[in-house]
């Protein structure tokens, strides 16, 4: 008796033992080729900061930066060779903050209004937000000069910081209203039913779930701002920023400290927008 049931045992793993397991899909030629086209436009759009990045370590002897003679590191000793250009780079921060901190909170109450309220006019705010967005920079720089002369005001350095408000106020609003439509509004009013009055319900449950928009808007606030050109060239009056020292260097040769800063510059851009991405991830 023992015989026949070791043959059919035997047989039986031998059966389990041939039949094939569980086939990892076959990845498609199309995903493939989406995957490659992917990567060469991340490439594209990254091949500009590489080359500013390379050349900063360029050992040029001319005042164009444009033909590769070789490495050094002298260039990021001598920043102070160009005070004009630490000042532009100081003023270009300055005002980026300070716009950065006016555009979050004002654009942050801006978009709880939105997200959270039905009122009367929201869908001209709406309108109005997203028109700001797709105005030509060219069409809001020239109506905010004219606005600025008409009422007296000289251009400098807090026309600028006016400008860079309006125009990335609506990035941010839209940003954080983005963020409350999809909250869930029973942790509020679990807050709230557990005797948390609206203030405190506010700063410890509805503003830790907004963070990340607020954080998200107050970074993209901040890059327009640093980087804009066209708006500061109407708004600034003789106030020299980064991008507009660029502008009337490229006349007589860009030096290799620019291409320094702006390395700087982005450097700490990929360090906030890491730590942001690793914070929201622990939240989630």
């Amino acid at each position: 008796m023992s015989a026949p049931r070791t043959a059919t045992v035997t047989a039986g793993e031998r059966a389990d033992a041939g039949t094939p397991g569980p086939r990892r899909p076959k990845t498609r030629l199309g995903d493939r080729l989406l995957k490659i086209y992917v990567w060469l436009i991340i490439a594209w759009l990254f091949l500009p900061i590489a080359v500013m990045i390379v050349f900063g370590f360029n050992d040029t002897q001319s005042k164009s930066n444009v033909n590769w003679q070789g490495f050094t590191l002298k260039w990021w000793t001598r920043l102070g060779d160009y005070p004009e250009l630490v000042a532009a780079v100081g003023n270009s921060l300055k005002i980026a903050l300070l716009a950065t901190l006016i555009t979050t909170v004002v654009g942050t109450l801006m978009g709880l209004a939105l997200g959270r309220h039905r009122f009367r006019g929201q869908g001209a705010t709406n309108l109005v937000l997203f028109a700001a967005i797709a105005s030509p920079e060219l069409v809001m720089g020239a109506s905010l000069l004219s606005l600025f002369v008409s009422l007296g005001v000289g251009t400098g350095f807090w026309t600028v910081v006016v400008a860079h408000v309006l125009f990335s106020l609506s990035f941010v609003a839209i940003t954080v209203r983005a963020r409350v439509v999809g909250l869930d509004r029973s942790v509020e009013e679990a807050a709230r039913d557990l005797g948390a009055s609206t203030w405190v319900t506010f700063w410890r449950v509805t503003f830790p779930m907004i963070l990340p928009g607020v954080v998200s808007g107050a970074l993209l606030a901040f890059a327009l701002s640093i980087d804009d050109f066209v708006i500061t060239q109407f708004t600034s009056g003789a106030l020299q920023t980064f991008p507009l020292w660029i502008w009337g260097a490229t006349r007589i040769g860009v030096p290799p400290q620019v291409n320094i800063l702006g390395t700087l510059i982005f450097a700490v851009g990929v360090v906030i927008a890491v730590i942001n991405t690793v914070n929201t991830r622990r939240r989630t």
